[in-house]
């Protein structure tokens, strides 16, 4: 009996008993870890492929070690140029040993009861929300003497951002504002000009 499952990103022939070398998994060196992403199972007389992962089926295995791959040597040139760079790298693996193919019955990751407490967040506050509206009626005389003074300060800080534009905008908003001598100036010039 074998499974391909994806792990770490890749898809992996396994059997029972087969060590695997895989990238590096964050599960610590004895810990069981179970995939769930079984994409074909084969029992010796029937091959079930997933859609694209079979639902129920899982690999359970043991992580023995984590340990580093052989050093891979990336050597750049270009010649005539006296451009030689060389570097080493050494991949981070995990060894691990298949105890176990579930084919049905498997549980999934529990990745929902994580999500589960984002959706109870907001509900919390939502009850400051409806008390803050209970409390409106008493500040209503504040919020109405900021709204009067907002316009105002509106209109005092109403800067316009020139310099996003283009010089053939800036001479046409210039042209429409009757400034003179737009030809011959630069984007500089033009904001300055319509900025007064």
């Amino acid at each position: 009996m074998y499974a391909i499952v994806e792990i770490a990103g890749q898809q992996f022939k396994v059997a029972k008993d087969q060590k695997v070398y895989v990238h590096r998994l964050q599960t610590e060196e004895g810990k069981k870890v179970t995939f769930n992403n079984v994409l074909l199972l084969d029992d010796g007389k029937n091959v079930t492929v997933g859609a694209p992962a079979i639902d129920g089926a899982a690999v359970e295995a043991k992580v023995v070690k984590h340990l580093k791959g052989d050093k891979v040597i990336v050597f750049k040139k270009k010649r005539r140029k006296g451009y030689a760079v060389k570097n080493g790298h050494r991949q981070s693996l995990t060894e691990i040993v298949v105890e176990s193919i579930v084919t049905k019955g498997a549980k999934k990751a529990t990745p929902k009861a994580k999500a589960e407490p984002k959706v109870a967040a907001p509900k919390k506050a939502a009850p400051k929300a409806a008390t803050a509206k209970k409390d409106a009626p008493e500040k209503a005389p504040k919020a109405a003497v900021s709204k009067k003074a907002a316009p105002k300060a509106a209109e005092a800080k109403k800067v316009v951002d020139y310099s996003k534009n283009t010089v053939a905008e800036l001479k046409e908003m210039a042209k429409a504002k009757g400034i003179e001598g737009i030809s011959s100036m630069k984007k500089a010039d033009l904001i300055a000009a319509l900025s007064k």
